[in-house]
């Protein structure tokens, strides 16, 4: 008879594979049952997730201007902010105005529904990025990425969620406590 490959499910996922850097956490599976007489092949028995982790194995907290801000469009703070409503977490934030200085084309190649955000970013432009729980750090206050302690006009590094070829730099502007940036121009730290 044609038997079919079988695994197991998901491991939990694996700690980022370095602090302080972007990165990658893995998960596996393992093979059950190996397939047999043209049955159906094995899937991926690894899966591979970005990954930030802000304290070093010791403890400290990783230096701020080497680590890149993760963002992504700021349309997913409602989600975020009816779930931490439900569970009463939610800390106040603040927001972070950025001056866009350089963008990889990598932007604008990609096509899914998730990343459409990512073809509004533009070179010279201002962009408020939103600190809110969970990404409002309980230890320091801050978000990661969002520039704090670091000097003026000092570049800064960034990257989207959804789309690892989609990056660049920018100079932090100000804080606020309130974004007042159009929707296509307001982010999440994430």
């Amino acid at each position: 008879p044609v038997i079919p490959c079988i695994v197991s499910q998901w491991s939990v996922w694996s700690g980022c594979a370095e602090p302080c850097k972007t990165t990658y956490r893995v998960r596996r599976r393992h093979i059950i049952q190996e397939p047999r007489n043209g049955g159906e092949a094995c899937p991926a028995l690894e899966e591979r997730a970005g990954c930030m982790e802000y304290w070093t194995q010791q403890g400290t907290e990783c230096r701020q201007s080497m680590i890149p801000a993760l963002i992504t469009t700021g349309g997913f703070g409602k989600a975020r902010k009816k779930r931490a409503a439900a569970d009463g977490s939610e800390k106040p934030g603040y927001c972070v105005e950025f001056q866009l200085v350089a963008i990889t084309p990598g932007c604008w190649q990609s096509h899914h529904s998730y990343t459409y955000w990512m073809q509004y970013l533009r070179e010279g432009h201002t962009v408020c990025v939103e600190c809110q729980h969970p990404a409002l750090d309980s230890r320091s206050l801050h978000c990661h990425g969002d520039g704090s302690g670091s000097k003026m006009n000092q570049l800064l590094h960034w990257q989207a969620v959804g789309n690892p070829r989609c990056k660049g730099t920018w100079k932090r502007i100000r804080q606020l406590d309130t974004c007042s940036c159009p929707s296509v121009h307001s982010f999440l730290f994430i």
